[in-house]
């Protein structure tokens, strides 16, 4: 698919779950009043669509922020998995499982992180998440978002990110331009965010 296809729908029933082979996009969430949450930001190896699979209809939106490559799959299949091949329904638990994680850190963030943690931990997730899938080298990953969806994410102004990353690149902390974050020190950046550096865990991949 290409930058901006919009892959799934809020409220949408569709037959398709998807895994994310190659490219990045963003779940985001859309207020009545056009006021946007993104909830995470999809890297290779995520699944998609599960949601609907499961209860019906969609609750996000789904889109591709650069070209992306998927594996698909018809949705009235999980039922054969979860009957036929206990070893990927294991797989499909835990992907489930992670998000849940995931997502409690994300609300543990958003609760109780000042803007320079906040923004300090975005970027460690997504940097060492990154560098777990060889994108990129040992100190830089491609990061083709914007500040905004960034700002979106952790439930700040643009201009308050904006400032923010200044700050961390003024400690000499990460550097992220035309595309590319570059971090400097992770462990001393986690130390900014109050979090530690946790090696990835192999992500099974459907």
């Amino acid at each position: 698919v290409e930058p901006g296809t919009q892959i799934l729908l809020e409220g949408s029933n569709a037959p398709q779950i998807y895994t994310v082979l190659e490219g990045m996009g963003l779940r985001e969430k859309t207020l009545e009043d056009g006021r946007r949450q993104v909830i995470n930001f999809v890297l290779p190896g995520d699944l998609l669509g599960l949601q609907a699979g499961i209860m019906g209809e969609m609750q996000h939106t789904v889109e591709a922020v650069t070209r992306m490559r998927l594996c698909v799959f018809r949705r009235e299949s999980l039922w054969t998995l979860f009957r036929n091949r206990p070893e990927l329904a294991f797989d499909l638990t835990w992907i489930a499982a992670a998000e849940e994680h995931f997502l409690g850190e994300t609300v543990a963030t958003l609760g109780q992180r000042g803007g320079i943690e906040r923004v300090a931990w975005a970027l460690v997730k997504i940097f060492l998440r990154l560098r777990e899938l060889e994108k990129g080298t040992k100190e830089a990953v491609p990061m083709p978002y914007r500040q905004q969806d960034l700002a979106d994410a952790l439930g700040l102004s643009l201009v308050h990110t904006n400032k923010t990353l200044a700050r961390l690149r003024t400690r000499q902390l990460l550097n992220w331009s035309e595309g590319k974050l570059t971090v400097h020190d992770v462990t001393k950046l986690a130390e900014t965010a109050e979090a530690e550096v946790e090696p990835e865990k192999q992500r099974p991949i459907l």
